[in-house]
C-alpha cells in the first residue's frame, strides 16, 4: 500500500503548542467503530464509556530530560538528544545520542556541557547518531535531572536556548510515570488526572501498568513509498506478571496509546494471551494487521503519514479514521502531543 493514501489536511493553528490548562478538560472524541458513529465529549467523561471488568493498559515509562547543549572544541554550540543508555546499569554514562550541528566532530573530541560535565566522543554510528561517554563529578544522572531539558517534539516550538520550562517538565509527563527511559511521552496518558483515575477505580475498571520506553523513532517520518517496507527502531518493554494476569482476566483490554498497543500486540499469543516478559520490539502495525488482544484504543491525533496514524487506521479502518480526523479538524480539536484525544471502542 502507498504512503500517500494516509494523508489528511491539518491547519497549522490546530497543532497544540501548550497543554490544556487542566489535564482532564481536553476534548475527547468517542468513536464507535462498529456503528461508525462519533460524538464529542470531555476527557473527564471517559469513565462513562467503560464498564466494570474493563482494564486500561497504561504505559508507565517516564520521560527523561534528554536534551542537552554543549560546546565543541571549536567553541561552537552543539545540541545533544540522548537516545539509549548502552547498558541497563543505572550508573552507566555511555549513551547513543543524536547530535545537531556536529560539524567536523571527531572521535575522542570532548564536548563541554558546563557545570563540570563533559562528554567524550567514542564513535560515530551514522550520519547524526553518535556514541558518547559522559563525565560528571556528581554522577551523570544527577546532572541530567538538574540541567537536562524536556525533549519536546519538533512541532512544539520553544526558544532553543531558553531555560527548561517548568510547565513542560510537569505536563510532558503522565501523572503515573514511574520508570525513567523515554525520550518522548506516551501522550495519550497525558490527559489523566487523579480524579479520573479515582472515578475509574470506583467503577470497577482496573489499571494495568506496563512499560515501553519510547524512542526518538516515534518522531521519525515514514520515508518509503511502500508502507510495508518501513522499519521501526526497537524499543525496550516490560510486562509484569501482575499486569499480565489483570489483562488476561479483562472483559476488554483498552490500550492507552499506541505504545501500549504495540507492546501488547508484540507479546500476545494467537489466542490473545499476554505473557509476563521483557525485551525489545519493533512491532509495526499498519492496515491489514489482525489484532490479537487490544479491544479498545485511547489515542491522541497523530501526524499524517506517520507510523502512529497507520496504527490507528489499522485498528478502526482508514476511511473511518479519516472521517474522524476531518470531524476533529472541523470541530477545532487540537492535534499531536499536547492536543486532544479519541477513544475508539
Amino acid at each position: 500500500m502507498e504512503l500517500k493514501d494516509f494523508s489528511y489536511f491539518l491547519p497549522d493553528e490546530l497543532i497544540a503548542q501548550h497543554p490544556c490548562q487542566k489535564r482532564d478538560q481536553s476534548h475527547l472524541l468517542v468513536l464507535d467503530k462498529k456503528k461508525e458513529k462519533m460524538a464529542d465529549f470531555s476527557f473527564f467523561q471517559l469513565p462513562d464509556f467503560l464498564q466494570s471488568g474493563d482494564v486500561l493498559v497504561i504505559n508507565d515509562s517516564r520521560v527523561i530530560p534528554a536534551r542537552l547543549f554543549g560546546k565543541k572544541p571549536t567553541g561552537g554550540i552543539l545540541e545533544i538528544l540522548l537516545l539509549t543508555r548502552k547498558t541497563n546499569e543505572k550508573d552507566s554514562q555511555t549513551w547513543e545520542a543524536l547530535l545537531r550541528s556536529a560539524g567536523k566532530l571527531q572521535e575522542n573530541d570532548v564536548i563541554d556541557l558546563g557545570n563540570k560535565c563533559e562528554a567524550k566522543v567514542l564513535a560515530r554510528i551514522s550520519d547524526k547518531k553518535w556514541l558518547l561517554e559522559f563525565f560528571s563529578p556528581y554522577g551523570f544522572e544527577a546532572y541530567l535531572n538538574t540541567y537536562g531539558r524536556v525533549p519536546l517534539p519538533p512541532y512544539i516550538k520553544r526558544k532553543r536556548n531558553a531555560e527548561s520550562n517548568i510547565t513542560d517538565r510537569e505536563r510532558y509527563q503522565t501523572i503515573y510515570a514511574k520508570n525513567p527511559g523515554s525520550v518522548a511521552a506516551p501522550t495519550a496518558g497525558l490527559h489523566f488526572s487523579a480524579d479520573v483515575l479515582q472515578t475509574l477505580q470506583k467503577k470497577g475498571i482496573q489499571i494495568a501498568p506496563i512499560t515501553l520506553h519510547v524512542g526518538y523513532g516515534t518522531f521519525m517520518p515514514v520515508e518509503v513509498n511502500e508502507v510495508e517496507k518501513h522499519v521501526l527502531e526497537s524499543e525496550y518493554y516490560e510486562i509484569s506478571s501482575e499486569s499480565s494476569q489483570i489483562i488476561n482476566n479483562a472483559r476488554r483490554a483498552i490500550a492507552v496509546g499506541t505504545t501500549s498497543t504495540r507492546t501488547l500486540e508484540s507479546v500476545a499469543g494467537n489466542d490473545g494471551y499476554i505473557a509476563a516478559k521483557s525485551g525489545a520490539t519493533n512491532c509495526f502495525i499498519y492496515p491489514g494487521y489482525k489484532f490479537k488482544r487490544v479491544d479498545g484504543l485511547l489515542t491522541n491525533f497523530h501526524l499524517p503519514q506517520s507510523s502512529l496514524f497507520l496504527l490507528v487506521c489499522a485498528f478502526a479502518g482508514t476511511d473511518l479514521i479519516k472521517k474522524a480526523y476531518q470531524h476533529a479538524v472541523e470541530s477545532r480539536y487540537l492535534f499531536y502531543s499536547y492536543g486532544d484525544c479519541m477513544l475508539i471502542i
